[in-house]
């Protein structure tokens, strides 16, 4: 059975049916209900179940409400239930130690897991005061360790020079060789001697193959004195 339009309440067949709005209408009849103009499904506006153009869809509008003093003693005595009601709640759960909003079940096991660990730390506490004077105290082993005062100093003092030579404490028992100096030395270090080109070694002992010990007989000195710098006589 064909529905009935409507604005005309006349039967709407298919070929001409527009359903929109929850309703049937025939083409001509889906029109804006201020200026007539007929719509369709792209440039209409509904409203209450009714067609409207742009140009006449009703607009809402808001309505501004003075502050009267009826409607400022009524804001006023709003409030202050509110806060009449908020200070019963608060009292009625003051001694509860919870909020009735955050007391879930997921908080109220979090509290409980939490008492029993501080009740187990308790018990550890208690027994660990009770054995305190049976166990020797941790810190007695380590102490004596840290009672080093001469080390750090020792980083002040400066070391002896290392030897760059053999010792020329003990020279070998080969003794009585002369020599004569081929060019002018400086004694670089105490052990050293120093002698002018020409002058005369005795007494002179083999340290290494850098090196000898002598006299100068100029000079009456003696040390260690390079093996290159002299020859034999």
């Amino acid at each position: 059975m064909n529905p009935l339009c409507s604005r005309c309440n006349r039967v709407v067949y298919p070929t001409e049916k527009v359903n929109c709005l929850d309703k049937y209408w025939h083409k001509g009849c889906f029109s804006c209900e201020v200026c007539k103009m007929t719509l369709n499904m792209k440039n209409y506006k509904g409203f209450e179940k009714r067609p409207y153009c742009s140009a006449h869809y009703p607009k809402t509008s808001f309505t501004s409400v003075a502050d009267t003093p009826e409607n400022l003693r009524l804001k006023q005595q709003s409030k202050m239930q509110s806060q009449v009601l908020y200070k019963e709640e608060f009292e009625k759960n003051k001694g509860k130690g919870f909020s009735v909003v955050a007391d879930t079940p997921e908080l109220q096991r979090i509290k409980k897991t939490q008492d029993q660990i501080s009740n187990i730390k308790y018990h550890e506490e208690f027994e660990k005061s009770r054995m305190g004077g049976e166990a020797p105290p941790p810190e007695s082993n380590t102490t004596p360790a840290y009672h080093q005062p001469a080390n750090p100093q020792n980083y002040n003092y400066q070391p002896a020079p290392e030897p760059v030579r053999s010792a020329a404490a003990a020279p070998p028992p080969s003794a009585g060789k002369r020599y004569r100096a081929v060019y002018d030395y400086a004694a670089a270090d105490e052990d050293e001697v120093s002698f002018l080109d020409g002058d005369v070694i005795v007494d002179v002992q083999q340290i290494d193959e850098g090196w000898m010990y002598g006299r100068v007989e100029r000079t009456g000195q003696q040390g260690m004195l390079p093996a290159n710098y002299v020859e034999a006589i």
